[in-house]
């Protein structure tokens, strides 16, 4: 019996090996994505900014391009780019949404001037709390890139960016921590979303927003402290930190994981819900959200098998293109004051490359190289078919929001290298 179980064993291993073989050899033998690579590198060497739809640097978008910013753009430009960050940084530690340069008839009633570089003008979406989560992966993506440690150090008005990325964690911890769940909180929005249902636009904290916990958020954070440890090292209280990442983890597993439906609730509210009582909002799952923890580690391998399941079961009885869906089912009609979030619209299940990408990039780096390259091809044909990154896409697939979204193709980019990099394993 154990040698028929060791010869069944070793014929499974033959075959998985020769699965991989072959997966490897289709990637080395792809033509199409060395064609997006190119077009990729070219969108991102043309600038900063988050697309041709937006004037500003936004952090959160940053975050998604910089690696690849390090291929084609000069490096003094980008760390430039992520100094002025810390150019914006509050009194508190909080870090701007995201900035533009000066000129003459900026809105000086949306846009905040830099004190300490007046040529710059700044703007917060306070429903988020995902922008000083993001600034410190920017540096650290950086530092990855470019082996340019020398940022760390470099002084702001009397303190280094080092100390400056410390004041934005701590930022967090004093002015967006709860702690009854012992996690941190921001406005209701649709995962990791930027539009609370409360107002026409809602973009800002007020007396109207209902503030909750949610998976995305705390999913950055714990990103965040992983990266500040590493780079950060001995300049940094390194026990108070993992402390804190430690807790945060479990607390995300005790509070927002539901482990009957193996998936993560949408929201725990502090103070009520912005929706209708008889709407039970935990049938959503938030695709976004799942695959930003999975990057943070907080998953078992069977629990991300699962996730992308019910992904893939998602996208096929909604009848969106990918898994790049960014919520489902989606939140009924008028469930958000803001026109753009009707179901189906923007951040209520249209279909992010932003984020879908980074679901395939996890699902590579925890050997799921297989399904990754099955749930990436959709990605893959609507930029050739498009001639372009868009910034989202319809229900039929059809691409919408800027035209030249540069956070769409970084994460696309990074996926790629990930790809490339297994079939030239050994």
């Amino acid at each position: 019996m154990k040698k028929l179980l060791s010869i069944v064993a070793i014929s499974m291993m033959m075959s998985c090996s020769d699965q991989s073989s072959e997966l490897k050899n289709t990637i080395k033998e792809d033509q199409q994505i060395d064609e997006i690579n190119k077009m990729g590198l070219k969108l991102i060497s043309s600038g900063f900014n988050a697309g041709d739809g937006y004037a500003e640097v936004w952090i959160r978008d940053f975050n998604t391009f910089v690696t690849q910013s390090a291929k084609v753009l000069d490096q003094k430009d980008i760390k430039d780019n992520i100094l002025n960050f810390f150019y914006i940084q509050e009194a508190d530690g909080n870090i701007a949404d995201g900035f533009i340069e000066v000129r003459p008839g900026y809105d000086s009633t949306y846009y905040k001037k830099s004190a300490l570089k007046p040529s710059l003008a700044y703007h917060k979406n306070t429903v988020e709390t995902d922008h000083e989560t993001s600034l410190v992966q920017t540096v650290y993506k950086y530092i990855k890139a470019t082996n340019d440690r020398s940022i760390l150090n470099e002084v702001i008005d009397g303190k280094t960016v080092t100390e400056r990325l410390v004041m934005s964690m701590d930022f967090l911890m004093n002015e967006r921590y709860n702690e009854k769940y012992g996690l941190l909180w921001g406005a209701t929005t649709a995962d990791w979303g930027d539009v609370q249902p409360e107002h026409p636009w809602g973009v800002a904290l007020d007396e109207n927003s209902h503030l909750t916990i949610d998976i995305y958020d705390n999913a950055m954070f714990v990103i965040a402290l992983n990266n500040m440890i590493e780079i950060c090292g001995h300049q940094i209280d390194v026990v108070k930190w993992t402390k804190i990442k430690d807790e945060i983890t479990n607390n995300v597993r005790t509070h927002l994981w539901d482990e009957k439906n193996q998936k993560y609730i949408p929201h725990i509210y502090l103070h009520g819900s912005p929706f209708p009582k008889d709407f039970d909002e935990n049938e959503i799952m938030y695709h976004g959200g799942t695959a930003v923890a999975i990057q943070a580690g907080f998953l078992t391998k069977k629990e991300i098998k699962v996730s992308l399941e019910k992904m893939i079961k998602n996208v096929k009885e909604s009848g969106a293109p990918s898994i790049g869906l960014t919520l489902y089912p989606v939140y009924p009609e008028g469930f958000f004051q803001n026109t753009g979030m009707h179901p189906y619209g923007y951040q209520n299940g249209g279909d992010w490359t932003w984020f879908g990408a980074r679901m395939i990039s996890a699902l590579i780096e925890n050997g799921y190289e297989k399904e990754a390259w099955e749930q990436a091809q959709p990605m893959f044909d609507r930029v050739l078919k498009n001639k372009g990154f868009y910034e989202w896409y319809t229900r039929d697939n059809q691409p919408t929001g800027s035209g030249m979204f540069r956070g769409s193709a970084g994460v696309l980019l990074d996926a790629i290298d990930a790809f490339q990099d297994y079939a030239n394993e050994d």
